[in-house]
């Protein structure tokens, strides 16, 4: 994972894994809108999942 996707993660977590499907967008940011911290956590264990 690219520093460059870690900082996205960090500042905007539902534009980080917009090409991981339209299911991890929703999840991260229903997540997001609950707190920042967990669309962080959620935004950085979906990006550095292996398919």
């Amino acid at each position: 994972m690219s520093l460059m996707r870690v900082l996205l993660c960090i500042v905007l977590p539902p534009l980080a894994v917009l090409d991981q499907g339209c299911g991890s967008i929703v999840i991260v940011t229903i997540l997001t809108l609950c707190g920042w911290i967990p669309g962080v956590l959620a935004a950085l264990i979906i990006c550095t999942r292996e398919h």
